[in-house]
C-alpha cells in the first residue's frame, strides 16, 4: 500500500530571513525626483562591500504621491519633498546587516542635499502574493507589450510561471555613463514561495540603483478599480 497524506494547506508559511530589509527613518528636507545614481554612489561609498554582494539592494526614497494640495513632481530635476515619515531601505543578506548598522547617525551627501538616517529597524520580507517594483531595467521602454514579454522570460528563467502581470510607469534613471531605461511592474497571484524568492533574487539588473526590487502591493483588481474611477 502506498499512502500520502495531503499537505495540510493551513500551514503557515514562514518567511526565511536569509534576506531583509533595514528601514531607516529619513533626515532630510529634499532631495531630487532622480536621486537614483548620487544616493548609490554615497551608501557604496560609506558601505564599500555593497557593491560585491549580489542580494543587496538600494531602494530609493519615494516619498508620498499626494497629500493636502501637494501632488508628486514628475520631472527629473524636480526637488521631492521628504516628511518625518519618510523611510529609505537597504536590502541586505543577513549576515551582511550588522555591517551595516554604521550607516546610522552619518551625515552623507546626495548630491548637494545632507541626509542623516535612524538607527534601522530589522524587516522580513512579507508573504504577499502581490509584489510591485518601481523600477525594471528594460529595453523597451515605449513597448509595454515587449516590456511584459521580457519580464515574463526572465520569471521564466527563474522557474516562475507568471499568470498575471501589469506594467506601469516608464522612467528613466541618468548616470555620467549609461542612463537606465525602466518601467515599472506589478505581478500578482504568486504562492508565497515565490514571492519571496522573487524579493530576495529580483528581477533584471540594477539593484544598487533601486533596480529590480520588489514591494508588497495591494493587488491588481483593486489598481483597476481605481482606474476606472
Amino acid at each position: 500500500m502506498y499512502w500520502q497524506d495531503q499537505e495540510d494547506k493551513g500551514k503557515q508559511y514562514v518567511v526565511p530571513d536569509e534576506v531583509m530589509d533595514l528601514s531607516f527613518k529619513v533626515q532630510c528636507r529634499q532631495l531630487p525626483l532622480d536621486h537614483a545614481y548620487d544616493l548609490s554612489r554615497t551608501i557604496q561609498v560609506t558601505l564599500p562591500w555593497i557593491a560585491e554582494e549580489p542580494l543587496a539592494g538600494i531602494h530609493l526614497i519615494h516619498g508620498a504621491e499626494s497629500g493636502n494640495g501637494w501632488i508628486r513632481p514628475q520631472e527629473p530635476d524636480a526637488l521631492l519633498s521628504l516628511s518625518r515619515r519618510t523611510r529609505f531601505m537597504l536590502r541586505l543578506p543577513k549576515h551582511r546587516i550588522p555591517d551595516a548598522m554604521q550607516i546610522a547617525g552619518k551625515r552623507m551627501q546626495v548630491g548637494e542635499h545632507e541626509m542623516i538616517l535612524s538607527q534601522p529597524q530589522e524587516k522580513l520580507l512579507s508573504p504577499h502574493t502581490t509584489i510591485f517594483a518601481r523600477y525594471i531595467v528594460t529595453d523597451h521602454l515605449t513597448d509595454e507589450e515587449a516590456f511584459l514579454e521580457q519580464a515574463y522570460q526572465w520569471l521564466k528563467d527563474q522557474g516562475i510561471q507568471a499568470t498575471k502581470m501589469m506594467s506601469g510607469r516608464a522612467h528613466v534613471l541618468r548616470t555620467p555613463e549609461d542612463n537606465l531605461a525602466t518601467r515599472s511592474l506589478m505581478i500578482d497571484s504568486l504562492d508565497k514561495e515565490e514571492s519571496v524568492h522573487l524579493q530576495q533574487r529580483g528581477l533584471g539588473r540594477g539593484r544598487k540603483m533601486g533596480c529590480g526590487l520588489f514591494l508588497p502591493h495591494k493587488g491588481i483588481d483593486a489598481v483597476r478599480q481605481s482606474q476606472e474611477k
